[in-house]
């Protein structure tokens, strides 16, 4: 089943627990961030203390329910443009707002995850794979209609294996 529009969002209206992404691709290539992506290679920044928009309002509100949202991103240095942006652009605003989001570098090491695609976890029960093309641009949305075990324990390594968001920054010039 593909997810798109009013299906897609109730995902993350209507988890109980917890939803979890994990995201493995050095850039994601987004339309609607086109024009902001753009004004952060010009030299544009924002103060993510005081990004309040959808995304961020529903974090905090599901903070207060006592739901989680995470995810860990996989990556290798240097840093991509794009994630230099989606650091200090959404993934700080994310972090102060409540979502639990970790890094796991892979640069000098074997990536635990080779291959693995990336996919939203909704209460541990429900997988939506994330399909990309090479460069990033979406394809498209599709739940999972297998077991589910092998993406627990990709959530398991992934925690595991990865740093808090706040400590990779530490001395990051983004």
């Amino acid at each position: 089943m593909l997810l798109a529009g009013e299906e897609w969002a109730a995902r993350f209206e209507g988890f109980q627990r917890e939803a979890w992404r994990l995201e493995t691709l050095p850039q994601y290539l987004v339309p609607q961030e086109a024009e902001e992506f753009e004004a952060f290679r010009a030299g544009a920044r924002i103060d993510p203390a005081a990004v309040s928009n959808e995304y961020t309002d529903r974090l905090r509100r599901q903070v207060t329910q006592g739901r989680i949202q995470g995810r860990v991103h996989v990556l290798t240095r240097p840093l991509s443009d794009y994630l230099r942006f989606e650091f200090h652009h959404y993934y700080k605003a994310h972090s102060l707002a409540g979502e639990q989001i970790r890094i796991l570098d892979v640069t000098n090491r074997t990536n635990p995850l080779e291959g693995v695609q990336d996919f939203w976890m909704f209460d541990r029960s429900e997988v939506v794979l994330m399909n990309y093309h090479s460069d990033g641009r979406q394809i498209g949305r599709k739940l999972f209609n297998g077991g589910i075990a092998p993406f627990l324990e990709c959530r398991r390594v992934a925690v595991n294996e990865s740093v808090s968001f706040e400590e990779y920054v530490k001395g990051v010039d983004l």
